[in-house]
């Protein structure tokens, strides 16, 4: 396993020197002052993703794939790698499928993440080959409460573990023979969403005689009890009503551990975790049947992060709109020891501006689901369009993060970013940076104040649901770079220092690919008198403040 570095970002500044020594060096995980972030060819790097429909994982439909990426401006695409696809027939490995995507994926200049759909794919074994899911007594599935055996394969099934984790390794043993030098695959996802919908945990006969052995002393460090029960002893003696939950995920971390431990020894990637996720926004309670138990939900990442120790990230997958649920989950995910990622999300329309908020908080990505152009749409959960429609939402702001990805991800890595997204309730937002302050707010007019008792009535076009969004990033004491969308932006100054403060300069412009900033124009009058004021179109604005 790859331990994770802590580096000045002098050390990651793209020299000649760190350019040969890129050149032989994988995507991976670099950590400073509880931050992360993923370093490609020498540098941080922002996962700008799209993840395809599961079954867009075939060369024949790689090409409703591209355009779809293409289209919303992505430098990533996520795409599945099944277990029945590579290994058909027993022993017999087929990796063409592969093969086409890196070369593809090469082709329009894009990178992947690789979801390896093994043994679990949504709690299920529907990827698993065959071979493997109809043979129940070499591949035990669980037992539930009352004996009956249910969909779910065990995690405690040795044969089910030997098997995958071989198909596993032969795929990244064959990831690292065709793509060590060319570095297009940046992380692999192990397993998906797994975990059990209906039953807690395995109540099979080596299930239940491991429940009531002591909990390990790496859980017992790692994951306290979120009531005063027994410091040490049985999972039940430990967690009191959270231990047949806590038990079912330590059961699946200790199996996706040997899969990825296997994996990274012979290519050494970042790997994560991906979830169903829980209510992130209700009170903790134990599992009651609503939600799939065991899997790396935020109340179990300690136990992920002791069982599971060549796992990076336990990713949230995100399909509930309430902005308290995102708010909630994004605060519940990341942590100094679980780098923020947002490896799935929605694709429906109000989940655009939660690029900015996600982005703003420093994540490693982001990536809306089902952006391809095939015909499906998994409506209600995303949007019921197909097509290029699905891509609007993302697109433009895609496109301005996109056009200075290289510097936004190393001023997130210095801890320099911020983000909010418009809340259901259409409340303002504050930024606290320092000596500054900014307050945004939303369904503004560019003109005047919603105060004014002649200001229109109505709102203005475009903004009938939540959609606005805020980034900025403090690149000196008093100056930013902000990006946004349907949203106004006022800064002021916390410093007890003069009279007052007001903009020195607000400058329109983009950056060019070696990260030199060109105005196109400087905002003043109008454009300043009410903050600045961002439409459906986002653009960047370098900001500089000053006090009189």
């Amino acid at each position: 396993m790859r331990k994770t570095l802590s580096l000045p970002f002098a050390a990651l500044a793209l020299s000649a020197a760190c350019v040969a020594t890129a050149a032989t060096t994988a995507p991976h995980l670099a950590s400073r002052d509880g931050r992360t972030a993923l370093i490609v060819d020498g540098a941080p790097f922002t996962m700008l993703g799209v993840q395809v429909n599961n079954s867009s994982n075939y060369p024949a439909a790689l090409d409703k794939v591209w355009p779809a990426a293409l289209d919303v401006h992505a430098n990533t695409v996520e795409i599945p790698v099944a277990w029945e696809q590579v290994e058909p027939v027993e022993g017999r490995f087929d990796f063409g499928y592969v093969d086409t995507l890196l070369a593809q994926a090469r082709q329009h200049g894009q990178h992947l993440v690789l979801l390896w759909f093994g043994t679990w794919k949504n709690t299920g074994p529907a990827y698993a080959p065959e071979w493997v899911k109809f043979d129940n007594k070499r591949f035990p599935r669980m037992v539930d409460k009352q004996g009956k055996t249910i969909y779910c394969l065990t995690p405690f099934g040795d044969e089910t573990l030997k098997a995958d984790r071989k198909a596993f390794v032969a795929l990244m043993t064959h990831l690292r023979q065709i793509d060590a030098a060319r570095h297009t695959v940046l992380m692999v996802q192990v397993e998906n969403e797994v975990g059990t919908y209906g039953t807690v945990r395995d109540f099979g006969a080596k299930a239940q005689a491991l429940f009531e052995q002591a909990v390990p002393a790496a859980v017992l460090q790692r994951q306290k009890s979120p009531v005063a029960l027994a410091a040490a002893g049985s999972w039940r003696e430990v967690y009191g009503d959270y231990a047949d939950e806590y038990f079912h995920a330590w059961a699946i971390a200790s199996y996706i551990e040997e899969v990825a431990k296997a994996g990274r020894a012979v290519y050494d990637l970042p790997m994560y975790v991906n979830n169903a996720q829980r209510n992130s926004a209700a009170p903790l309670a134990p599992w009651k049947d609503d939600f799939a138990s065991g899997g790396p939900t935020y109340d179990v990442i300690g136990i992920y992060k002791a069982a599971a120790p060549h796992i990076d990230i336990a990713a949230p997958d995100i399909y509930n709109p309430e902005s308290v649920q995102f708010d909630a989950t994004l605060a519940k995910f990341q942590r100094p020891d679980n780098p923020l990622l947002v490896p799935e999300m929605s694709h429906a329309p109000g989940y655009g501006r939660y690029v900015y908020q996600v982005l703003g908080s420093g994540s490693l990505g982001i990536a809306p689901f089902g952006i391809d152009y095939t015909t499906y749409t998994n409506f209600p959960l995303g949007t019921k369009l197909t097509g290029k429609p699905i891509v609007e939402p993302f697109a433009a702001t895609y496109a301005v993060f996109g056009s200075m990805q290289r510097l936004w991800s190393r001023w997130a890595f210095e801890g320099r970013t911020h983000g909010v997204a418009e809340p259901d309730d259409r409340k303002d937002r504050t930024i606290a940076m320092g000596a500054w302050t900014a307050t945004v707010s939303f369904r503004e007019w560019q003109f005047g104040e919603k105060s004014w008792p002649s200001h229109p009535a109505e709102f203005p076009p475009g903004t009938e649901q939540p959609n606005g969004g805020v980034a900025i990033a403090q690149i000196a004491d008093d100056e930013f770079v902000i990006v946004g969308q349907h949203a106004r932006v006022r800064i002021a100054s916390t410093a007890a220092q003069g009279n007052g403060a007001m903009f020195a300069r607000v400058e329109e412009g983009h950056f060019e690919p070696s990260g030199k900033w060109v105005m196109e124009r400087n905002w003043n009058g109008d454009q300043t008198d009410w903050g600045l004021n961002f439409t459906a179109q986002p653009v960047i604005l370098k900001v500089r403040m000053g006090r009189y």
